[in-house]
């Protein structure tokens, strides 16, 4: 058999393989040990210190939100709740929030986009996990099963996830900015986002995918610019300020308003459909526009392997399948009722109508031709 020519398709199938065994070797020696070695984790410390800050706050954020829901349980339990804004307990939880989506605004900084987008199936399994630890809620196999295929899809996407270290500084977001790649994908993603919010606004169409669509669209816009302007100024502390570029203002802006559009209608999906249905499809949208933006702007998967780039979006496929199992058919929490059911007096008829239209005639009295009023009536006669 003829050797392979340098340069061929087999120098990058055996680039491929060595990677994919430095990845799952453990303790062999030589310089390419696998995820736990010395020489792997120096050559991705800035990439491990990106996700610990992401794991961390997505973490804090599913802390946040069940302290928000124990809150909202405990005031429906009162006899005369105040505004759930008021609650001392409420406002702790939105504090949390700020906490961890600013982990998670710092980590853009340290790691590739690809890589920090797809870690938040954490917060979907770390929020299930601590509501049954101490919401009491109800442990199903899904759940399970959810949580160990998004823990597995984690763990490749750290592994495989491109392994490029970029200083993120005004001129490299300068030139990424007028590229031709750049300027083609927004100009088809601003055609996309017309004829979807005319659908939307002109036609009355609100189904979840063209909502959670112009979601993922504005999302794409609000990482390329979170990732600018959290890199711009991890490089103004560590090496040379950048923060006096306009670059960074514009980028700025573009983050705060696709983050406010963004948020306008994701409110309008979660009004509109079951909490359950609109977290995983977003979350797949999410990233999926987010992982786009980040292999168009950022070039992040310039060069790199295919079955490196497989394994890859096999990590993403399992943790959408894990969070996809863990919102699965879960149930509302049914709050305790506000007002006294005093339920079936014996040996008399309940009323149908209490309480008439208020346009009607009879509003505020009891219906006339009820057998209760009758017999009232019969009763005072006889008086």
């Amino acid at each position: 058999m003829a050797a392979l020519a340098p340069g061929g398709p087999g120098d990058g199938a055996s680039a491929a393989l060595d990677e994919l065994s430095r990845n799952f070797t453990y303790g062999a020696p030589g310089a390419g040990n696998g995820s736990l070695s010395g020489a792997w984790y120096r050559r991705n410390q800035i990439h491990l210190f990106g996700v610990f800050l992401a794991i961390l706050g997505n973490l804090v954020i599913s802390i946040s939100l069940n302290i928000q829901k124990y809150s909202h349980l405990r005031l429906a339990q009162q006899e005369h709740p105040k505004p759930f804004f008021q609650s001392a307990l409420w406002l702790s939880g939105v504090a949390l929030t700020a906490v961890g989506e600013t982990g998670n605004f710092m980590a853009y900084g340290f790691a590739p986009v690809t890589l920090i987008a797809p870690l938040g199936c954490m917060s979907v399994a770390g929020s299930a996990f601590i509501s049954v630890v101490f919401l009491k809620e109800n442990l199903r196999a899904s759940d399970l099963l959810g949580m160990t295929l998004a823990f597995a899809g984690s763990y490749l996407l750290v592994n495989f996830a491109p392994n490029i270290t970029q200083a993120i500084s005004a001129r490299m977001i300068q030139r990424y900015f007028v590229g031709w790649q750049f300027l083609i994908y927004v100009i088809l993603e601003i055609l996309i986002f017309c004829i979807l919010l005319y659908y939307h606004k002109r036609k009355g169409m609100k189904h979840i995918v063209i909502l959670l669509t112009l979601v993922a669209l504005l999302a794409s816009l609000t990482v390329i610019s979170v990732k600018a302007v959290s890199g711009m100024i991890t490089f103004s502390v560590t090496d040379r300020m950048q923060l006096t570029y306009p670059i960074f203002y514009i980028m700025f802006i573009i983050m705060i308003a696709s983050c406010v559009f963004q948020v306008k209608f994701l409110n309008q999906a979660t009004k509109l459909y079951n909490t359950a249905t609109v977290v995983p499809v977003n979350h797949v949208f999410f990233t999926t526009s987010a992982i786009i933006a980040g292999i168009i702007f950022y070039k992040e998967f310039l060069g790199a392997a295919f079955l490196t780039v497989f394994i890859y979006f096999l990590g993403c496929l399992l943790s959408f399948l894990g969070v996809f199992l863990v919102t699965r058919n879960r149930e509302k929490e049914h709050l305790p009722q506000s007002y006294i059911d005093f339920g079936n007096i014996p040996g008399k008829q309940m009323l149908d109508k209490i309480q008439p239209d208020s346009n009607g005639l009879s509003y505020g009295t009891l219906p006339d031709g009820s057998d209760s009023t009758k017999s009232q009536s019969g009763e005072k006669k006889e008086v």
